[in-house]
């Protein structure tokens, strides 16, 4: 059985620490990052650019670690009612 609460904590700070390392990476190596973008979501946004804000830094965090904390909490449950476990 998984613990539905902290397993969507887990995954929420897992989701925050990947933002942190993609956001480093990004401000220290920009062309690259975007070049890796490119090739990831197989469109050319080379034309483009980043915006590195603070304010949009911190939105995204927010944004991924709650998005990945409900995702979680939806495995959790969908993995413990799959092994007949009550969820928790």
């Amino acid at each position: 059985m998984i613990n539905r609460n902290k397993f969507a904590v887990a995954s929420g700070l897992c989701a925050g620490l990947l933002w942190v390392i993609c956001s480093i990476l990004v401000a220290l190596f920009p062309h690259y990052m975007l070049l890796m973008t490119t090739h990831m979501i197989h469109v050319d946004i080379t034309q483009m650019g980043w915006t590195l804000t603070w304010s949009g830094f911190l939105v995204g965090l927010a944004g991924w670690m709650i998005l990945a904390g409900v995702a979680g909490a939806l495995l959790a449950v969908i993995y413990n009612r799959m092994v007949g476990c009550e969820t928790s």
